[in-house]
């Protein structure tokens, strides 16, 4: 099976989402070629400027901007002139994978390649089926791509957004969850000490993990990172993303182990009690199938936003709306009753298998189930 596989560098998310699609492919006997692109590299440099550098301006620097920029953009009279560039930014590169893949399927983690997708179909005369695949958990404007023949919502709420709110057809819309990397299903049940014990880290303190996000970006890590240091209680605190210096450090009452980048995520969030930081929805996702509470301080604008929200309602988490409140919902989320209560709900909410959901949409749609 030929597949073009487009994700966007805003974070990680869209790429682990599309790796764990791939492998689930691979893993259900499709001899899948496939190529992955990244919507950014489409661009030019001028385009690339414009487009990352605005957002990381905004989320570094002045978050309230792209909160409303969120807001403004999530609603059906959102301007043409915006709407209208998805359809033909990076166009070039679209065309030329379009060519040399030739594929039967173009399934995207992030909605703009979905209008250029079938702006590319058009002008080449070919034919595929145009997929997306949605990484939040709230359906923005942007999401509710008309293009598409098959989008894929990680739960019932999104899919109501879907049909009840943007009107996309019911038989476009499928409810699959965000897909994870196959090893979180691996690790359900492991045994946590254990898995502490193989990463330096002691089996008797709590143990918070902070969530910043894969670029390394989030603002309030410091903040942060000073209140789990007076918790009243020792704690460990993993840092992995924004870490700008390795190592272990003792301050307060935690130990804080800055990580920076490593592969061994899925193990350290598998040995946490805790997660606290943003909501990204790959974050979420993951979190939620090993059962792992999270308390959520300064997420993105928007998307996280509700992002947390959804985690809030549905029990599976504690929102810190200012950082006074930081330290009350960490001491809260680490008691025991609590903890096991807000462990169960987000157990509630997981979606263990949701690449290979993603990957059986796909398969029936093309006929190949």
């Amino acid at each position: 099976m030929r597949a073009l596989i487009l994700s966007a560098s805003f974070g990680s998310g869209h790429h682990q989402a599309n790796d764990a699609l791939d492998r689930a492919l691979r893993a259900a006997g499709v001899d899948l070629r496939a190529r992955h692109a990244d919507f950014i590299a489409y661009l030019n440099a001028f385009e690339r400027a414009v487009t990352v550098g605005t957002y990381d301006a905004w989320l570094r620097y002045a978050p309230g901007m792209y909160k409303a920029f969120y807001e403004w953009t999530d609603q059906e009279t959102e301007p043409r002139a915006l709407t209208g560039t998805f359809g033909w930014l990076g166009l070039r590169g679209m065309r030329r994978d379009v060519r040399e893949v030739r594929p039967e399927v173009v399934v995207s983690s992030y909605p703009t390649p979905v209008a250029l997708a079938h702006t590319a179909r058009r002008q080449l005369g070919v034919d595929f089926l145009n997929a997306l695949v949605v990484t939040d958990y709230r359906v923005h404007h942007h999401w509710a791509r008309p293009e598409a023949e098959l989008l894929l919502v990680a739960s019932e709420e999104a899919r109501e957004q879907m049909v009840g709110h943007w009107r996309i057809p019911e038989a476009h819309v499928a409810v699959t969850g965000i897909p994870i990397a196959p090893v979180y299903r691996e690790l359900l049940g492991a045994d946590r000490a254990a898995l502490r014990e193989k990463h330096g880290l002691r089996p008797d303190e709590p143990l918070l993990l902070v969530s910043g996000g894969g670029t390394g970006t989030y603002r309030a890590l410091n903040r942060v990172l000073n209140e789990l240091s007076h918790l009243g209680r020792r704690v460990q605190v993993l840092v992995l993303a924004g870490a700008r210096r390795r190592g272990v450090t003792r301050v307060g009452g935690a130990t804080i182990h800055a990580l920076g980048f490593t592969t061994d995520f899925p193990e350290l969030l598998a040995a946490s009690d805790l997660v606290v930081g943003k909501a990204g929805g790959l974050t979420v996702a993951e979190a939620t199938t090993l059962g792992i509470p999270q308390v959520i301080f300064e997420p993105i604008p928007g998307q996280e936003e509700h992002n947390a929200d959804y985690l809030v309602r549905h029990g599976a988490g504690l929102w810190a709306r200012e950082l006074a409140e930081v330290r009350p919902a960490v001491l809260r989320a680490l008691d025991p009753e609590e903890h096991a209560r807000l462990g169960t709900h987000a157990r509630a909410l997981s979606v263990p298998d949701a690449a290979d959901r993603v990957a059986a949409a796909l398969l029936r749609r093309l006929g190949r189930a």
